[in-house]
């Protein structure tokens, strides 16, 4: 029964029941050695709430002597605690135990705790400094894919205690959300995270700042917060939780430089692109990318099917970018090199490693596509499941376009924050279309490519198809040989761009 209303409350509040999980068990601490929050019963009681509905047993205590002996549970929770509440033994116990594949959860106070423990500031992500009035604020949500934060909209209006911290995390975290300071007074850090996540050795990290309030845990959409956090620290539920600093967003609600090629497409609400018919492809087509990481989150509707392109030339025929690109498929079900993580027809992924980082159809996932070169590499939920390298002379990896695939109208996924990171520019010696005083000059070496010959000083290379957006971030460098080649010393001649 208790199962069945927390699921017509998230229901209620739009919300999605995540799916079954194997049972595991989690441990909330709530000692304090300095101020007391008198939320700590109704957190305890709604983390009971959460296990009973979703399969996992609830152990609370006070006593810092549980922390010698872990193994029997797969994530721990700091619940509101406060000041000194281990000593050594205990701490190294608790390090050994996060090291080694354990989680941990820490909510709102739980950054106000063991200052004096360099490695539980790494583990929190940062401490806490100071705190205005409890108010209203706006969360803006910098990742929907976590299983904490996917069924939140890009902004949160709610009322909680807001902490300043020490420091800014963002630098060894992955953000989920952080505080817009222009909506409340008394925040005083510019860029202000307030969800975070990260590895921790083998095992995983998740710290809210929210949750000071009794309020807070009769919240469906907060309580939802929570289990995500609880299933990811627990390793129920998978998540790219890498730092990530640096990208461009190419769609997070505006469709502009988008372009639709064949039949069908993608419907947008609530910055979530939604497939329909097909067999088409909405493609990125106010940019040709070269070196770089493509990250988007993707979420099936049973065994649908779909895909990323990459690599393929501009052309309003979706055929184009079968026949000239290649495809990370989208796929629970088909032959090895057509399901999920795969290089369409070109190279299976690594199945069980892709099997231990997919969430199930349903669930959002996170795609790192990292193009460099001819190379391709396939980052699921921040883990490395194909590692492709292009030898088929009519394709190319090297400059090309990017794009989504609605596959047809059985077949239904959904796609958010797509987003790019241009890498430093590598161009090799057969991108060469003018000069003066050098010749492209084929050889085996050169992977069976080209490479520049007679150079010298004032010689000039011309380059007709190479993007250099985003080149500031990183050195530009001239490959002339091998994968990788040579790098010679851009003093000795002039590159020329033709934009």
């Amino acid at each position: 029964m208790l199962h069945r209303l927390l699921t017509l409350a998230l229901v209620a509040a739009g919300l999605t029941a995540a799916p079954a999980d194997p049972a595991y068990d989690v441990l909330v601490f709530s000692k304090t050695a300095g101020f007391r929050h008198d939320s700590i019963p109704a957190g305890i009681q709604a983390i009971r709430d959460l296990g009973a509905a979703h399969g996992f047993t609830v152990t609370a205590t006070e006593d810092a002597r549980a922390f010698t002996n872990l193994s029997a549970y797969e994530a721990v929770i700091f619940l509101n605690t406060t000041g000194d509440v281990l000593d050594d033994t205990q701490q190294n116990a608790f390090q050994a135990y996060l090291d080694t594949g354990g989680g941990y959860v820490g909510v709102h106070a739980a950054a106000d705790t063991e200052y004096g423990w360099p490695y539980y500031e790494k583990l929190a992500g940062a401490y806490f400094r100071n705190h205005p009035a409890i108010q209203q604020a706006t969360v803006r949500t910098g990742n929907r894919a976590h299983p904490a934060t996917a069924h939140l909209a890009p902004a949160w209006t709610r009322t909680d205690e807001w902490y300043n911290y020490r420091t800014n995390p963002r630098p060894t975290v992955r953000v989920l959300q952080s505080l817009d300071e222009t909506t409340y007074t008394g925040g005083d850090m510019g860029d202000h995270p307030i969800t975070w996540c990260h590895p921790q050795g083998q095992g995983r990290a998740f710290y809210t700042g929210l949750g000071h309030t009794i309020d807070s845990y009769a919240d469906p959409a907060f309580r939802a917060v929570l289990l995500g956090g609880i299933r990811y620290a627990a390793a129920a539920a998978q998540a790219d939780c890498r730092p990530e600093n640096g990208y461009t967003p190419l769609y997070n609600g505006s469709t502009t430089g988008w372009s639709q090629a064949g039949p069908g497409g993608f419907t947008g609400t609530d910055a979530t692109l939604t497939s329909h018919g097909g067999l088409g492809l909405l493609w990125y087509s106010a940019e040709e990318f070269g070196a770089y990481s493509l990250k988007l989150d993707w979420k099936l509707t049973g065994d649908s099917n779909s895909g990323v392109f990459v690599g393929f030339p501009a052309s309003a025929d979706p055929w184009s970018a079968v026949d000239h690109g290649f495809e990370v498929q989208i796929d629970a079900t088909d032959t090895p090199d057509r399901t999920t993580g795969s290089i369409y027809g070109f190279q299976a992924a690594d199945q069980a490693a892709r099997d231990a980082a997919l969430n199930p159809p349903g669930s959002w996932n996170t795609y790192e596509l990292l193009v460099e070169g001819e190379r391709l590499r396939v980052h699921l939920n921040g883990v490395l499941i194909n590692d492709f390298t292009n030898t088929d002379p009519r394709r190319s990896l090297r400059q090309g376009h990017i794009g989504i695939q609605n596959h047809g109208d059985a077949d239904q996924v959904s796609f958010r924050d797509i987003r790019v990171k241009r890498l430093s520019i590598a161009v090799e010696g057969e991108a060469c279309t003018s000069g003066r005083g050098v010749r492209v000059v084929q050889r085996a070496s050169a992977g069976g490519g080209a490479v520049l010959g007679h150079l010298g000083d004032g010689d000039r290379a011309g380059y007709g198809r190479v993007s250099t957006q985003g080149a500031a971030s990183g050195p530009v460098h001239l490959v002339f040989e091998g994968r990788p080649g040579r790098l010679f010393d851009l003093d000795a001649f002039t590159l020329q761009y033709a934009r």
